[in-house]
């Protein structure tokens, strides 16, 4: 399948404007002349819909060889540390949502059946209500956008936005809303999406790109309700940066011993490493430095390396071997890097049967890095990847003014709010890399899709619930174990 376009006729490598006008070539990587219309955009995205009717998002598919939701869990601890396996199992034991956000392959598995268009976009993989948030840009200003890109992949754009609006569904409920509400607010998501794109396709393309700054999308939105949320998360993520973890997390090191500071063991989650673990980690550092970009090195060049620790994170990443990496200036002021594991996307063995190639990512760590910016308006400058001990590794800034909204501490008014809030973000994140005419002509105006997806996020909700009650059932009879609440 891969992107679904209409076939582009033969054209000359040169275009006569008229006698006595330059010829001017065709330069590859830019689109063709006559080429680009906007009808013929959107009447191919609106031709889709006699090959997928938009009604038949709402099939939720029960593949025959679907494992059951505890060997799909075990399957995927696969090549983490196994003694931190227990406490993922734990993490995701907290409840459906917690369930749904760790088990991003059984999702792709059970998508993998259901109808696509075939338009391809850079997907996250793992949309879910939780992995959107505030982040510090270059200058400290803070931005909202998606912000977990471990499984992203170039894919079928219909996988996030169904993950986003079931992850809202469930949510609510976690929240205790009423059916009723956790469907708006899957309702809501999906429109949301479907009118931003409508949106980004009638903007110039330079408009597009850069549409909807933050301050103004609570009011395209109509999301006036989180306003009150979304100023305590702000005011919480401005103090939640390096120097305020090192201060919690780190310790002097006497004069005697070089000076400097050191990570304080707090386990499970935080340990200090070995020294040969340490080297190499901090040995990694020198291949990352030439994947970030130059006019970054004189900045990272002010800083030195004084320790490294290991770091358990995330519900769906526990397990990934994850570091944190303590840097100070010449004033002793901090700096802290992630480098984390980045493993083969979950999403990719069902990518085939979507209609979609599942290519070689080279490394994963570029992989995440490149998806990453392929998305986000604005991303960490200090992005890049590295290897440690012949595995894969992203490389990021750690507590970089992050802040994120809670969606299962929502009230039942801010539900519908957030879902709006959250497709929106998602229809411009994808729209970097698909033509937003095109899946706008293929959503049209009217709520057809809208319905169809939130009866899929309904449902799925419903198979999630049941796959969170057997993953319990197995804690139970010690098939599995579980750490809860670390």
């Amino acid at each position: 399948m891969g992107e679904t376009m209409t076939a582009v006729p033969e054209q000359r490598d040169h275009t006569t404007t008229g006698e006595g006008h330059v010829r001017v070539p065709h330069v590859p990587g830019f689109a063709r002349r006559g080429t680009g219309g906007a009808a013929s955009a959107k009447q191919r995205g609106k031709a889709l819909r006699d090959l997928v009717p938009r009604a038949a998002h709402a099939l939720v598919d029960a593949p025959a060889d679907r494992p059951d939701a505890v060997r799909a869990v075990e399957e995927s601890s696969r090549g983490r540390v196994p003694e931190l396996t227990p406490i993922r199992v734990g993490r995701m034991s907290a409840g459906p949502f917690a369930f749904l956000r760790g088990s991003a392959g059984l999702m792709a598995h059970d998508l993998a059946g259901t109808p696509v268009t075939g338009i391809a976009a850079q997907i996250c993989g793992d949309a879910h209500a939780a992995n959107f948030g505030l982040y510090g840009d270059a200058r400290g200003r803070l931005v909202i956008d998606l912000n977990d890109f471990d499984e992203t992949v170039v894919g079928p754009w219909e996988w996030d936005l169904k993950r986003l609006a079931t992850s809202l569904v469930l949510a609510g409920r976690e929240a205790g809303a009423d059916e009723d509400t956790c469907r708006a607010a899957a309702f809501d998501t999906v429109g949301a999406y479907r009118r931003t794109m409508r949106l980004l396709a009638r903007l110039p393309a330079l408009d597009a790109w850069n549409a909807i700054a933050d301050e103004e999308l609570v009011s395209h939105t109509d999301a006036r309700d989180l306003i009150g949320t979304l100023e305590r998360v702000s005011a919480k993520a401005r103090n939640n940066t390096s120097a305020r973890f090192a201060a919690r997390s780190t310790e002097p090191v006497p004069e005697t011993e070089g000076g400097g500071r050191r990570f304080v063991d707090a386990p499970p989650v935080l340990r200090r490493v070995p020294d040969a673990e340490a080297a190499a980690v901090t040995a990694s550092l020198g291949p990352y430095l030439e994947t970030v970009s130059e006019d970054r090195l004189p900045l990272l060049a002010r800083y030195a390396v004084h320790d490294v620790a290991f770091r358990v994170v995330g519900t769906g990443s526990v397990g990934t071997r994850s570091y944190v990496v303590l840097l100070l200036d010449h004033r002793g002021e901090p700096l802290v890097l992630q480098v984390k594991e980045a493993r083969p996307s979950v999403l990719l063995p069902h990518l085939p049967a979507a209609g979609f190639t599942a290519a070689d990512a080279g490394h994963e760590g570029r992989r995440v890095v490149l998806g990453q910016k392929r998305m986000q308006v604005v991303s960490d400058i200090l992005l890049g990847w590295t290897t440690v001990d012949g595995r894969p590794y992203q490389v990021r800034q750690f507590r970089n003014r992050k802040g994120s909204v809670d969606p299962a501490a929502l009230t039942a008014d801010q539900f519908d709010d957030y879902g709006r809030m959250t497709g929106a973000l998602l229809a411009r994140a994808h729209a970097h890399s698909a033509d937003p005419r095109l899946i706008a002509g293929y959503c049209g105006k009217n709520e057809e899709l809208d319905e169809a997806m939130a009866s899929f996020a309904v449902a799925y909700a419903d198979r999630t619930t049941a796959d969170h009650a057997d993953l319990l059932s197995a804690i139970r009879t010690g098939r599995i174990a579980a750490e809860p609440g670390v």
